[in-house]
């Protein structure tokens, strides 16, 4: 049972390659993001409370993200594909925490790199047919600048661990597809 980080600038298609990594090597794919949508869609006490902060492109609280991560990781016996956490060096030493309480480790960390240009790209793309509140040139723009600041140092945490994979992202999303299955099904 492998438990994989995929990681990149928004973007970058972490979710699409998570969620075909995980149907096609049978693991679970833990999205924060959709988690959370999933809360504000649903209108709970918890989706009112992020909504405002995901939608200026703000980091959610550690707090609110660690619990639905733990959540995730308790009720999901399989290898896990996680995207969207961790964003900050912290959220990485607490999942290293987590799995280590449920008796599991993280085995990879897979980083998407790819141009900046290419990412606004595809964020404008994403905004013309998604309908997501959160996709707009503002909110993008800030969620960049949020990555730098707090979530690139993640990528040096994992180097140092040894655990970092670096791939390139360009190209069709077909294309990255098939780079990322290749490491996973050597992994696995």
């Amino acid at each position: 049972m492998k438990n994989i980080v995929l990681f990149g600038a928004p973007g970058a298609g972490k979710g699409t390659h998570a969620g075909l990594i995980a149907e096609k090597f049978d693991m679970v794919h833990i999205s924060t993001g959709d988690l959370l949508r999933a809360e504000v869609a649903a209108q709970t006490p918890l989706g009112r409370r992020v909504d405002a902060i995901m939608q200026r492109g703000d980091l959610v609280g550690d707090d609110v993200v660690v619990q639905l991560v733990d959540h995730a990781i308790t009720s999901s016996p399989q290898g896990l594909i996680l995207d969207g956490f961790p964003r900050t060096v912290e959220q990485a030493q607490v999942l290293d925490f987590l799995l280590s309480h449920h008796g599991r480790r993280l085995d990879h960390v897979i980083s998407i790199d790819m141009p900046r240009a290419e990412l606004i790209r595809r964020l404008r793309e994403r905004a013309a047919i998604s309908g997501r509140a959160d996709d707009n040139e503002a909110t993008f723009a800030h969620r960049l600048e949020e990555y730098e600041l707090k979530t690139r140092p993640v990528l040096d945490y994992y180097r140092v661990s040894g655990l970092l994979i670096s791939i390139d992202g360009s190209g069709e999303i077909s294309e990255t597809s098939t780079r990322i299955c290749q490491i996973v099904k050597e992994l696995v």
